[in-house]
């Protein structure tokens, strides 16, 4: 479902294009202009050869640019929200890659490439598409879950365990950060996790759950 002003923004980009107009979507950090290019990119291709001759003629001339452009918007939401889950978006970021690759080697034609976005920003925005255990239903569950091989017990367990020993604020205190801290480490060592470098990788992860 877009917002408010990811539809506007569309809507007012379609009477551009059917103008043969250009223009510029202005919207703040986090307002989901990547989303608003690939809806836009999607209607685009929908409406088939009288949209694309519509297009301003930089654009329609220079698809190049206009993969590129949105490639790096991808990315970036790659990059932002690799913190709260690494492995799944480690995984959209090589295949991000693999389609890039594939477009530059000309493996793809235009068509079925903006298909193949279309697709991989849905999986980067939504990873919630992914069937998780019934038991895994929040999404700091079930990025511990994506990041703990796959343990749906341990991931259970370890976010039981956090809700129960976090205190208010406690990214910034350090006591109540060592409290959290420790009760990770107890979680996983008990489950044969027990090398320093491994807890503080789930420890940062955790760090990273806006719902702890």
């Amino acid at each position: 479902m877009c917002r408010h002003n990811q539809y506007f923004g569309v809507k007012a980009a379609q009477d551009f294009i059917k103008r043969g107009e250009g223009g510029i979507i202005w919207h703040t950090q986090g307002s989901g202009k990547s989303l608003t290019m690939v809806w836009l990119t999607q209607w685009i291709k929908e409406q088939g050869e009288p949209a694309l001759e519509s297009l301003p003629k930089t654009i329609r001339e220079n698809k190049e640019a206009t993969a590129e452009t949105i490639e790096n918007n991808l990315r970036r939401i790659i990059l932002e929200e690799s913190p709260s889950n690494p492995m799944y978006y480690e995984k959209m970021s090589v295949l991000l890659d693999e389609l890039i690759s594939l477009r530059k080697m000309e493996s793809l034609d235009y068509e079925t490439y903006l298909q193949e976005i279309i697709a991989l920003t849905r999986q980067v925005k939504k990873p919630n598409v992914i069937t998780y255990p019934a038991s895994l239903n929040t999404k700091a569950k079930r990025n511990l879950y994506a990041n703990l091989g796959k343990n749906e017990a341990l991931a259970n367990e370890l976010d039981q365990k956090i809700l129960t020993t976090r205190k208010d604020e406690w990214r910034i205190h350090k006591i109540k950060t060592k409290e959290v801290r420790l009760a990770i480490a107890e979680i996983l060592q008990r489950y044969g996790i027990i090398e320093d470098a491994e807890i503080e990788q789930i420890f940062d992860l955790v760090k990273n759950q806006r719902e702890y």
